[in-house]
């Protein structure tokens, strides 16, 4: 099994470099408070020089805790205090003035500390909650859904910020496991009630519609209606593009246990089922990243046949809904994303491409193509992220027979 290495990223996909610059920075107002010291002894008795004891209690302000923060400052003030007396400078005023100037900035440390730490107290809160919100608004789903191996990935494209417009859903059906996953126009407020409106008519569309294009009515209708609610988000400007999946067949979907899947309406592509214990593989892609199917080292992405637009501007013409079939035979992986990943760029503003990454590479389970993708985008951006990134990844249980 390869795994493409990549520096120093953490599984979450964000720049590892950030968390050993801390613990370097945590180390200053000690290396300042040393420095005074030696600065102060290697020096002749009628030379003062009292800046690294000034500058240890400012710098402990920003990295130390407040008990660290009055330590350093007492140290510092103590010592800039005892070198007073140790120099010959002929001047006691001046010798007071920086015994006076240290004071200061000292108990300036102090209060600056006090003020970080309240505010990082409220940012944390704030974090809680939209963590909360998000658990609440886009719950993962389980790690199986039938007889598939399910992942998730949401990463928001600010690390403190964990609500946003990218979502996905999985549900076990009497047609197949279904899923989708895509990504709303716009942020903030709006885009969330978009998500939790898309989200929740999945779900029941999902277990009452014959076929997947019925699916994408209901979203399309759905989204419709609310942008007409909503003045703010009416006409073009309210939509998702999305991807529709729908698994089912020999193996791993109910369809397999005694119901039966309807068959796709309009053309198909692919070859239709598997052979050898797979599954077929069906796509209503509107306006979204194709998905990406990993098998035997191969990559390649699932096009559309037809293009189509995205949910929700079906005012601007109708046609009938275009279904694509592939096969998805045993021991490949199915990853749906969103534009986060297909258009992360690097420094030289050259896109991410998943075929290219991902090629000969091979996975055991969706959790670690998962893994290796946060990782690998991390290492082509350099840790930097200014769009939502949202993964999905199934395949076959390989502890089914």
């Amino acid at each position: 099994m390869r795994q493409r290495q990549a520096g120093t990223e953490t599984a979450t996909g964000y720049d590892d470099s950030g968390g050993r610059l801390w613990r370097v920075a945590r180390q200053l107002p000690a290396v300042l408070f040393a420095l005074g010291i030696v600065l102060e002894l290697a020096t002749p008795r009628d030379v003062a020089i009292s800046a690294p004891f000034a500058a240890a209690p400012l710098a402990a302000a920003a990295v130390l805790s407040l008990w660290g923060t009055v330590l350093t400052s007492v140290l510092s003030s103590g010592a800039t205090i005892l070198f007073a007396f140790f120099h010959d400078t002929g001047s006691t005023v001046e010798a007071e003035a920086r015994s006076v100037t240290n004071l200061t900035v000292s108990v300036l440390a102090v209060g600056v500390n006090y003020v970080l730490r309240r505010s990082g107290s409220r940012l944390a809160s704030a974090r809680g909650v939209a963590e909360a919100v998000q658990l609440a608004v886009l719950p993962a789903p389980p790690s199986h859904v039938g007889d598939l191996a399910v992942a998730t990935r949401y990463r928001a494209a600010q690390a403190e910020t964990r609500v946003g417009g990218d979502f996905y859903a999985a549900e076990e059906t009497p047609y197949g496991v279904r899923l989708l996953l895509g990504d709303v126009r716009g942020k903030g407020l709006d885009s969330v009630a978009a998500v939790v409106l898309l989200v929740g008519v999945f779900r029941e569309a999902a277990e009452q519609e014959e076929t997947l294009s019925d699916v994408a009515a209901r979203l399309d209708r759905a989204l419709r209606r609310e942008g007409r609610r909503q003045p703010g988000t009416a006409g073009l400007e309210g939509f998702s593009t999305a991807v529709l999946v729908e698994i089912s067949g020999p193996s791993g979907s109910p369809a397999a246990s005694g119901s039966t899947a309807p068959a796709a309406s309009g053309s198909t592509a692919g070859g239709g089922p598997a052979r050898g214990g797979g599954s077929v593989l069906r796509l209503v892609n509107r306006g979204h990243p194709a998905p990406l199917l990993l098998h035997q080292g191969n990559a390649s992405l699932l096009e559309p046949t037809v293009p189509a637009l995205p949910l929700g501007m079906s005012d601007l013409g109708a046609w009938p809904e275009h279904i694509d079939e592939f096969p998805f035979p045993r021991g490949a992986q199915l990853l749906l994303y969103t534009d986060g990943l297909s258009e992360a760029r690097d420094s030289a503003g050259d896109f991410y491409e998943p075929v290219e990454r991902l090629s000969n590479s091979y996975f055991a389970h969706p959790e670690e193509l998962l893994e290796t993708v946060l990782i690998d985008v991390a290492a082509h951006t350099g840790g930097r992220s200014v769009d939502d990134l949202a993964l999905l990844a199934v395949a076959h249980d390989s502890s089914t027979p």
